[in-house]
């Protein structure tokens, strides 16, 4: 392997693990983002770190400001709306047209008994994570890898507007049950009912984010 495609791969593999970090709730929006420390705790270069956050920035994840470094990217209300959009479209479907007996029913299950178990630890942030693992178990019904690799990008911005939420608690305790109810339609074999409650959940989930977007602007004395 030549040294470019070397360094191209360490890059790549850098910036899924920072994509992994906003997946996780590990970051904010807003939040600067410290190349010392980041660098120390990878064990790379600052050229390479510069490179992931190059890559993260193109996907709107970072932002970069001269003379200010870099941050955690603030999702635009177009941006909200455009995510939900696309969620819809793919998740839905996934779920109407999955097979009963698809392997990802699976993961459903486990992300769901994950969300139960962190929530009796009142693990808030585990619970969101644990959420964020059974939307990607709905798209795995597809059977597309390019969707999968897509959606996996979508759950990082995702959870950087979950970030907007300033109350974990609030914004993720009620999908829980949300989530096992879905799950038991799928399992009863009514995707189609399956189907409709996801997307409604969907919109709701749209409605809170927004409004906490909302919320931020008007504490910062900007119109939305």
């Amino acid at each position: 392997m030549s040294r470019i495609a070397e360094a191209q791969n360490l890059t790549d593999r850098i910036a899924e693990q920072l994509r992994r970090k906003l997946v996780l709730g590990e970051w904010v929006p807003g939040q600067r983002l410290s190349e010392a420390s980041l660098c120390e705790s990878l064990d790379i270069s600052r050229s390479t770190l510069r490179e992931a956050f190059r890559v993260l920035t193109k996907e709107g994840l970072l932002s970069h400001e001269p003379n200010k470094g870099v941050s955690v990217a603030m999702p635009s209300i177009a941006s909200i709306i455009d995510i939900y959009r696309v969620r819809r479209m793919i998740e839905c479907q996934s779920l109407a047209q999955g097979y009963p007996m698809h392997p990802a029913l699976a993961h459903m299950r486990s992300a769901v008994q994950a969300a139960q178990t962190c929530r009796d630890a009142e693990d808030w942030l585990g619970v969101g994570t644990a959420n964020m693992a059974f939307h990607k178990a709905v798209v795995e019904l597809a059977d597309s890898e390019r969707l999968n690799v897509m959606f996996t990008h979508l759950l990082a911005e995702l959870r950087v507007a979950f970030g907007l939420m300033q109350d974990p608690h609030f914004l993720h305790a009620p999908y829980v049950d949300m989530n096992l109810s879905i799950l038991k339609l799928f399992e009863e074999g009514k995707p189609a009912e399956a189907s409709v409650m996801l997307n409604d959940y969907l919109v709701h989930s749209e409605r809170l984010i927004l409004a906490a977007y909302a919320r931020r602007l008007a504490e910062k004395g900007i119109k939305a």
